[in-house]
């Protein structure tokens, strides 16, 4: 750890295949606007719901610098990720238990596969636009392999998590041996699991606006996540490891700002600090040059899909998403559902932004290696942390609802809660199940984002 001191059916898939290729087209269909039920709302591809051509040049710029791409390629592949979530999750749905994993490849991730542990779903998966990976092992099925080492991994083993590209449960071992033993204690078969030796374990990043910094009353610095809201409240999200419940703050111009209201870590590593009234939540993470990013929602984006950190050390730096639900040992215990990522830090960003494109992914957790050599990093996803506290994320550039006079549809659908892939709500009469977990918002209605919601 560093610490900144002082400072089934295949019929029924091939259906919804169908569906999505409409929906990448921009030609999907919506269910009728209840305020003029004569008139058919015009329904969000992905890449507009997400926000992914409005992308900010402090944004594109780090990714020409650390992907290697040009502006133009940049937007393609922020689209590209956004479809390609839309798609893989609307399979997950299809697919149940014998979805094994979907990931992006190519420098503007035009590439998305989808693994099934089934070969009559293949057919189906093609129809998407997407390539087909027949495994053997379901991601279901690694998952509770993971969760079985996870309750025995000690810091020697402190690394685990599932390869979907590998098809494999993978675990990093800082001891010959620890990986074996680690097998043998749980009882995990030996073909789920392939053994990495890493030379460096990984510790939490120690050390509103995110990414800017902010000092604890003890001593130590950390960095912003996101700024949020909790009622009337100003505050921020950030890494439970930076502060105990309590632990008051000032920020990055040594103002006092406020005070954690909650803090978990080990187990999960997430906190939220309320500011007093001299400080505000502004929709905006910290780029390159100090330059503002906007946020505009928290949709997860998947494996292979780029992601920018904002942190008070090293400031703007990007890489891409390499496994999700993830769980490190670090040596004051195991936190897990972290996401792994290819992206730098260095003490003192602990708690900082993950971005990709403008949907909030999570605060920083810890990691390996530098800025100057390399590394990889860990971050805790926003969405778990806003649902735990009852938070809100701070947003920009969102539809106000409907005008004077026109009341929202009747239905369970909430702006403000955080869902979750397959939760079930009703709006307007209908029936829609959430594909891809965010924090719904006004304009985020489910019959406008097929990107995110499904009609039954």
């Amino acid at each position: 750890m560093l610490r900144r001191h002082a400072r089934a059916a295949c019929t029924a898939l091939v259906a919804a295949g169908m569906a999505l290729a409409g929906l990448q087209a921009g030609s999907a269909a919506a269910a009728p606007d209840a305020r003029d039920p004569h008139r058919a709302p015009t329904a969000l591809t992905a890449a507009q719901a997400l926000g992914a051509g409005s992308a900010r040049p402090e944004l594109l710029d780090a990714m020409r610098r650390d992907l290697g791409l040009t502006r133009s390629q940049a937007l393609t592949r922020l689209a590209n990720e956004a479809e390609a979530g839309a798609t893989a999750a609307l399979l997950r749905q299809g697919l149940g238990g014998a979805f094994a994993g979907a990931w992006v490849d190519g420098a503007e991730a035009g590439t998305l596969t989808v693994a099934t542990t089934r070969p009559a779903d293949t057919t189906a998966i093609r129809a998407t636009g997407a390539r087909a990976r027949l495994v053997t092992h379901s991601l279901t099925d690694l998952e509770r392999a993971k969760q079985r080492l996870d309750r025995s991994a000690g810091v020697d083993a402190p690394v685990r998590y599932v390869d979907v590209r590998a098809n494999v449960l993978v675990v990093e071992e800082t001891r010959t041996g620890a990986g074996e033993r680690l097998l043998a204690a749980t009882g995990v078969p030996r073909a789920l699991v392939r053994v990495v030796r890493t030379g460096q374990a990984p510790r939490p990043l120690y050390d509103i606006r995110g990414g800017d910094a902010y000092y604890m009353g003890a001593g130590g610095r950390c960095s912003v996540g996101f700024a949020v809201t909790r009622g009337t409240t100003q505050g921020f999200a950030t890494a439970g490891h930076c502060g105990r419940a309590g632990t008051t703050t000032s920020g990055f111009n040594q103002v006092a700002q406020g005070s954690f209201q909650g803090s978990v870590f080990p187990g999960n590593d997430m906190a939220w600090v309320a500011a007093n009234t001299n400080w505000t939540s502004t929709p905006y993470v910290k780029g390159s040059g100090g330059a503002n990013v906007q946020v505009t929602g928290s949709v997860l984006q998947p494996v292979g899909s780029s992601v920018c950190r904002s942190g008070s050390t090293t400031g703007w730096h990007c890489g891409t998403v390499q496994q999700h639900g993830t769980s490190v040992t670090y040596p004051e215990g195991t936190i897990s559902g972290v996401t792994r990522t290819t992206v730098c830090a260095e003490p003192g960003d602990s708690g900082g932004s993950y971005i990709s494109g403008s949907q909030a992914q999570g605060v920083t957790s810890g990691g390996s290696g530098n800025c100057s050599s390399g590394g990889t990093t860990f971050f805790q996803p926003l969405n778990p942390l806003l649902q735990n506290y009852g938070l809100t994320l701070k947003t920009t550039g969102t539809d106000p609802g409907p005008g004077p006079g026109e009341p929202e549809p009747g239905g369970s659908w909430t702006a403000g809660k955080v869902y979750v892939a397959g939760d079930v709500v009703t709006y307007g009469g209908a029936s829609y199940r959430c594909l891809q977990g965010h924090q719904a918002q006004a304009g985020w209605q489910p019959p406008n984002v097929p990107a995110l919601w499904q009609g039954l």
